[in-house]
C-alpha cells in the first residue's frame, strides 16, 4: 500500500429497521476509521459485489437484483433494477469479462444467472435451477432443505462452486459462456454436520478454504485440475475457535493482503479468530482471538494494508474497527464505533 492511496468501504444493509440500503464510506487504512459519505436506498442489500475493473457494483435487492456505476470519488449512481425470477436472493458474483451475473438463494435454494448489458446493467435471465434434496448430519435441530449462501468462481473461472449450507455440498458448475448454462461437474461433501456456508480460493489458485457454519472448523483443499476437471483434495480439517465450538456458528472469512493470515467471524462467541497460513503448503495454524465488543458479528473486511479489521455487529447496529498485532497476538480498537442499522456484508475497494 502506497502513501496517499484512497480507499472506500460499501456496507449492504438489511432495510427492516432503520436502515436505508448501501452505505459508502471513505476508509482510512492507517487508522481504520471509516467515514460516511453516502447512502443508497435500496431494500435490503444482503449481499454486493463488485467488476473486476472496479466500474460496477451489483446488489442484491428484495425486487432482485440492482446495478450501479461506481463513479470517481467512489459513491454509487444507479444503472437499472432487474427481477431474478424467485424469491430474494443471498449472494451473487459476476464474471471478471462482465458477461453474467450469477444470483444464489437462501430461501428456495435456486441459481439464476443473468446477463450483463455492454452498459453494465443487468438484462434477461438466461439460465436458472435449483438444488434440492435434504441436510444429512445436522440432526433435527438443523435439518433443512436447499439453502445457497456462496457463490464462488474456481480461479481460471471455468466453474461456479455453489456452496449449499442446507445441503452441506458445495456443487461445482462448468460454466458455457456461450449461453451462461450451468452444467453440474462435481460435488465437494465437507465434513458431516459441517454446514457448509462459504469458500474462498487463494490467489494462487492451489487451494481452497471452505468454512463449517455448524462445526466451526475450517477445511482445506488442495485444488487443480485433471485432464481440464475440478479436483479438490482435503489435506486439514482445523477448528475455528481456541477452545471447542461450544454453542456458536462461524460465519465469514477473509484474507489479509499477502494472504498470510485468515481472520473468521463467529456468532456466539462474538469475535474473529486469526489463522496463520503456510502459503508454500497452504495449512492453517491457529493464532488469537479477538471479541467484537457487539451481538453477531456476521461479516467482516481486512482494511487494505492489513493493519485494521472491520466487523460488521449485526445485532447492535456498528461497525468495529481493530488494529491487529500479530505479533503478540491480540487486536485492539483504536477508533468510535460506526453506527449503522443492520450491517450484514462489507466489500472495500482502491479508488
Amino acid at each position: 500500500m502506497s502513501k496517499g492511496e484512497k480507499f472506500v468501504a460499501y456496507v449492504g444493509t438489511y432495510t427492516l429497521a432503520k436502515s436505508v440500503g448501501i452505505y459508502v464510506y471513505d476508509v482510512d487504512a492507517e487508522s481504520g476509521v471509516l467515514t460516511e459519505k453516502q447512502v443508497v436506498p435500496i431494500s435490503n442489500a444482503s449481499d454486493i459485489t463488485i467488476s473486476k475493473n472496479h466500474k460496477f457494483l451489483y446488489s442484491i435487492e428484495d425486487e432482485g437484483v440492482a446495478s450501479f456505476k461506481i463513479l470517481e470519488d467512489g459513491t454509487l449512481e444507479q444503472i437499472n433494477s432487474a427481477g431474478i425470477g424467485g424469491m430474494r436472493g443471498d449472494t451473487l458474483i459476476v464474471d471478471s469479462e462482465m458477461r453474467y451475473l450469477f444470483v444464489g438463494g437462501y430461501h428456495d435454494g435456486k441459481i439464476t444467472v443473468l446477463r450483463i448489458n455492454e452498459d453494465g446493467s443487468v438484462g434477461d435471465i438466461c439460465y436458472s435451477l435449483f438444488h434440492q434434496g435434504l441436510s444429512q448430519g445436522f440432526g433435527e435441530r438443523h435439518r433443512s432443505s436447499a439453502k445457497v449462501t456462496t457463490l464462488c468462481f474456481t480461479p481460471d473461472e471455468k466453474y461456479l462452486c455453489a456452496v449449499d449450507l442446507g445441503l452441506n455440498q458445495i456443487k461445482v458448475y462448468e460454466i458455457d459462456y456461450e449461453t451462461g448454462h450451468l452444467s453440474l461437474s462435481l460435488i465437494v461433501r465437507p465434513e458431516i454436520g459441517a454446514g457448509c456456508r462459504t469458500i474462498k480460493f487463494s490467489s494462487d489458485g492451489r487451494f481452497a478454504y471452505v468454512l463449517g457454519g455448524y462445526s466451526n472448523r475450517l477445511e482445506v483443499f488442495a485444488y487443480r485440475l485433471d485432464n481440464g476437471e475440478p479436483v479438490f483434495e482435503r489435506i486439514q480439517e482445523i477448528d475455528v475457535m481456541l477452545k471447542g465450538n461450544g454453542d456458536s456458528a462461524s460465519c465469514n472469512l477473509v484474507f489479509d493482503d499477502d494472504e498470510s493470515h485468515i481472520a473468521i467471524s463467529v456468532d456466539g462467541l462474538n469475535g474473529v479468530c486469526f489463522h496463520e497460513r503456510d502459503k508454500e503448503t497452504g495449512m492453517l495454524s491457529q493464532k488469537f482471538e479477538t471479541l467484537s465488543s457487539g451481538d453477531f458479528p456476521k461479516s467482516l473486511a481486512m482494511l487494505p494494508g492489513g493493519k485494521f479489521v472491520s466487523v460488521l455487529n449485526h445485532d447492535t447496529d456498528e461497525i468495529r474497527s481493530f488494529e491487529i498485532n500479530y505479533k503478540d497476538g491480540f487486536s485492539l480498537m483504536k477508533s468510535a464505533p460506526v453506527k449503522i442499522s443492520k450491517p450484514n456484508c462489507i466489500l472495500t475497494m482502491k479508488l
